[in-house]
């Protein structure tokens, strides 16, 4: 690369749908360290896929946003997707390359032949979730083999993740967790009473206890509000068996995905009782958005969520209809302990789990990238 020291540096983020995006956990992210990383001194180009809609009013644009081509579909849209971002990127003027998502670690050789180090968010353990069949899971393992071997810096956004990488791939890896906002309170949404409905966010896969939630929304429907946020994102039972629960049940309200935060900070700000599912992955960013904005939250007991949510709160281990039913039921009965559950998540959030500091941490491991990579030039 030439001219390196009389510009700003530039990084590519690869791996997202695009900029600004709603979509997930990575897009989330992206949205707050695109535009840090330009507060910080950072030329930032952020790849998207094609056929995707932004919401182009909240972007920054002092952000450049850069579309390829590749195939939409449930088992080759990352990798395809993530190729052409990488091929694009090789003929740009790239010093840093921030990757998310393990399954472009069959592209991070590349970037590495043509100078540009590299960090990648190692994201949650895809070859353990449900949804993935055999060949997609394989998939998802080598890439992480590849990851391990050819980035310069890992980055996990869980502890347990800093410690499944240590012990699978012996490698260490720099904890970064999701942050959360904060906002003003906001109106109740929907003609919903607040701390009287029940909430879900969730993509509607196996592994986020999703079937058994809609197992439980029967009994909670007979005199409480349920509200459901979330899709498959390509169709399928799940999606019908959340139609039909809203069809079927006054109380019940299917919203699919939501791109509007403010209608879903609303949502979690003003529910009784949030259903946390998620079984696997590290630090969920729905989780964390949650707990910020003070939901009362009734969480699946695993390492993750625990590490979230802290010692003091306590997790459910079953995934049952009816406990689910039951437990979520005796919280929206307890005033008191929605409360005290609502003013832990808000105070640990606020000490934890800034997008602030993520954003810089972030930062800092692209910074550290830059200096060592010019130190091998010089």
């Amino acid at each position: 690369m030439k001219n390196r020291t009389s510009r700003r540096p530039r990084v590519a983020i690869i791996g997202t749908r695009g900029y600004p995006s709603f979509y997930g956990g990575f897009e989330t992210a992206v949205r707050h360290i695109a535009p840090a990383l330009v507060d910080a001194g950072w030329d930032v180009v952020v790849y998207g896929r094609s056929g995707v809609i932004l919401d182009d009013a909240q972007a920054d644009t002092r952000v450049e946003r850069r579309t390829t081509r590749g195939i939409e579909s449930k088992s080759l849209s990352t990798l395809s997707f993530g190729l052409t971002a990488v091929l694009d990127a090789l003929f740009r003027q790239v010093d840093v390359a921030l990757v998310m998502n393990v399954a472009n670690g069959f592209w991070l050789p590349l970037l590495r032949a043509r100078g540009i180090p590299v960090a990648i968010n190692v994201d949650g353990i895809e070859w353990e979730r449900a949804k993935w069949g055999r060949l997609a899971k394989l998939v998802f393992l080598s890439g992480a083999h590849l990851s391990a071997r050819s980035a310069n810096v890992l980055i996990a956004d869980a502890v347990a993740i800093v410690d499944y990488w240590r012990g699978r791939f012996g490698k260490t890896s720099t904890f970064i967790p999701y942050g959360a906002e904060e906002t003003e309170m906001l109106p109740v949404p929907l003609g919903l009473v607040r701390r009287e409905y029940v909430l879900v966010v969730a993509r509607f896969v196996p592994e986020n206890t999703i079937e058994a939630f809609f197992e439980a929304v029967p009994k909670l429907a007979e005199n409480r509000d349920v509200v459901i946020v979330g899709s498959s994102g390509y169709g399928g039972d799940l999606d019908q068996k959340a139609r039909e629960l809203a069809d079927r049940h006054a109380h019940v309200r299917w919203l699919g995905h939501l791109s509007d935060d403010g209608l879903l900070y609303a949502l979690w700000q003003h529910a009784g009782a949030y259903f946390h599912g998620h079984s696997v992955g590290g630090t969920n960013p729905a989780l964390v958005q949650a707990m910020a904005l003070g939901a009362p939250i009734v969480a699946l007991d695993t390492v993750y969520n625990r590490e979230v949510l802290g010692p003091e709160h306590t997790a459910f281990t079953s995934a049952n209809g009816d406990d689910i039913a039951a437990r979520i039921s005796a919280l929206l009965s307890d005033p008191a302990e929605q409360e005290q559950t609502s003013e832990r998540g808000i105070t640990r959030a606020r000490q934890h789990y800034s997008w602030r500091d993520v954003s810089a941490r972030y930062e800092a491991v692209l910074r550290a990238l830059l200096r060592r990579s010019k130190g091998k030039e010089g």
